[in-house]
């Protein structure tokens, strides 16, 4: 057995060259995880095994092991512990100082699909008409499956897997009838070995088709009904013929209407894409009326509909884009409307709030961009979703309501070797994800690159730290603060003190559009309560929204005297920046 260190690697993992940790870990078992029905696979490479010892390892099937060691062969687990033995054979790892999860699932999106051509329109038309026998027009076409759109390209995964994320569930970007979807490993060679598992489901999306029925929402629906009516009576006739081939004929064959017969059966589950309260409820509905097996994807309301979602026993596919600034805040533009300020302080509460109600749910990257996933991840435990919870939702939560929880979700003897590997704990900002292992073939992050001091036109960078003279305004009152804050990248801490009392912030995030948050008790007439600020910076003012639940929306603004650096605002009294 020889023993391979590498330098500095640990705790910085990120330095050392991925030529050399690939030859250690280079695996061809994507092939493994084939669907029965897609047979061919590339070769098989030669058998490695590799064996990263001293690390911290989140099974999530079981308990945190501290520190233990992970065995891969021929892309799988071979063994897992805290005290695996080691094979003779194996290629050894360091891995003090790193976190060890399972590869991360994003549950719901369009990866591995080739990118539409520049200027390609949307409004639920395809960018190139796909052939088909249909009857039906373009976008109503259910016999559909994505693996056949399938154009993987290693390229389009630098942005997943630096986000920690190494299987996708994948579907068809436009249309009413999106088709079947499939799930598939974010890794090299040819589609055959990388398609984990299709068929998984029937997409639906509540979106027209541009320049002809059904063009409006009434007529989506319409027509949604009506092909589940037909396809119903289809169904009806083919099993009629059956019983009695000597006297009835069998009906013309339709392939669309013959791709909706596992979903009438409740063989295969409907994914309806909808995002706002009344969404949610019309596929809720249509579901109960043809007895079909119904799974939410998107959701930014569901939190509004727990209830009936968890009476219903409906599934989530939840998205993490949450609702942020798209532009730069202006000194002389208007304060934002208060309907906007409230969705982006009660989106990262959705998840949680689910989780409260007993609604089961996977997390999806919903079209945010990959630099913004794991933040958001955060946020969504900052908004009162458990850690193990959001890991859960995140791998195998999401294996399970896909189906592939037998070969991923989780740090299993036997299972797929998925991993992610983080410098540090997942859910601290200031952790990084610096490899995933897809199928046992292990991929290096690229650290991002230092940013440097300033602007770029010898200015400062803007930051928070400061003293801060705030007014808080709650329900009609206005209240004076004094906020004493420390930014030290995205992280934001410090104290507040004044007519709302004297307390310490928490969950204090500053994004990368300039948008910060914390949350901070408050003493109001009522008592304390928890208060979450979401504002943004403009030079040495800044402005937001405060909210508490059972109170309305309330607003705070406020200046420092001059801007003050970090390491300035580090120099504070202990008690007061902690």
């Amino acid at each position: 057995m020889r023993r391979l260190v590498f330098p500095k690697m640990f705790p910085i993992l990120g330095e050392f060259r991925m030529s050399l940790f690939v030859r250690l870990a280079g695996v061809a078992a994507c092939g493994a995880l084939s669907a029965p029905s897609l047979v061919a696979q590339r070769p098989p490479s030669p058998p490695s095994v590799v064996a990263i010892t001293g690390a911290r390892l989140v099974p999530v099937s079981g308990p945190v092991i501290p520190s233990g060691t992970i065995v891969l062969r021929d892309g799988l687990i071979a063994a897992i512990g805290a005290n695996a033995a080691v094979p003779a054979d194996a290629r050894v790892i360091d891995g003090a100082g790193l976190s060890i999860y399972p590869g991360l699932i994003d549950a719901a999106g369009t990866l591995a699909l080739p990118r539409p051509p520049a200027g390609a329109g949307g409004g639920g038309q395809a960018p190139e008409p796909s052939p088909s026998n249909s009857a039906y027009p373009e976008g109503q076409r259910p016999e559909m499956s994505v693996v056949d759109l399938l154009r993987p390209d290693a390229a389009q995964w630098s942005g997943p897997h630096g986000a920690g994320i190494t299987v996708a569930h994948t579907a068809q970007a436009s249309g009413m009838f999106r088709g079947t979807s499939a799930v598939v490993a974010l890794g090299q060679g040819a589609v055959p070995a990388l398609v984990v598992r299709t068929p998984v489901a029937q997409v639906l999306a509540f979106q027209g088709i541009r320049g002809q029925f059904p063009g409006s929402l009434m007529g989506v629906f319409a027509a949604m009904r009506q092909m589940f009516l037909d396809a119903q009576r289809y169904g009806a006739e083919v099993a009629a013929a059956a019983r009695d081939p000597r006297s009835r004929p069998r009906p013309a064959w339709d392939p669309s209407l013959e791709a909706l017969q596992p979903a009438l059966a409740g063989t295969m589950p409907v994914i309806f894409l909808a995002d706002s309260e009344r969404e949610i409820l019309r596929a809720l509905s249509f579901a109960k009326e043809f007895n079909l097996k119904p799974i939410i994807a998107g959701g930014d309301e569901a939190w509004k509909v727990a209830d009936q979602l968890k009476a219903a026993n409906v599934p989530m596919l939840l998205s993490l884009n949450f609702p942020r600034r798209t532009a730069a805040p202006s000194a002389d533009a208007d304060p934002e409307p208060v309907r906007v300020l409230r969705e982006r302080v009660e989106a990262p509460k959705n998840p949680g709030r689910l989780a409260a109600a007993g609604v089961r749910f996977a997390f999806t990257s919903g079209g945010a961009t990959w630099t913004e996933h794991l933040p958001n991840l955060r946020r969504a435990v900052a908004g009162g979703l458990a850690a193990d919870a959001a890991l859960r939702a995140h791998t195998l939560g999401a294996a399970e309501l896909l189906g592939v929880a037998t070969r991923l979700g989780s740090l299993e003897v036997g299972k797929a070797a998925h991993l992610a590997i983080v410098k540090g704990d997942l859910f601290e900002a200031s952790s990084r994800v610096t490899h995933v292992v897809v199928d046992g073939a292990v991929i290096e992050i690229p650290a991002p690159t230092a940013a440097a001091a300033g602007d770029g036109n010898g200015r400062a960078a803007a930051t928070l730290s400061g003293t801060w003279t705030v007014t808080v305004g709650l329900e009609g009152a206005d209240y004076t603060v004094t906020m004493a804050l420390t930014q030290q990248g995205d992280k934001l801490t410090g104290s507040m003190q004044g007519a709302l009392g004297v307390a310490e912030i928490s969950h204090g995030e500053v994004g990368a559009d300039g948008e910060f948050r914390f949350t901070a008790p408050v003493t109001v007439k009522e008592g304390t309560e928890e208060a979450v600020f979401v504002g943004n910076l403009t030079g040495n003012a800044v402005r937001g929204g405060v909210s508490i639940v059972g109170h309305a929306l309330g607003r705070f603004s406020g200046t420092r005297p001059a801007p003050e650096g970090a390491a300035g605002a580090a120099g504070r009294p202990r008690s007061t920046t902690r």
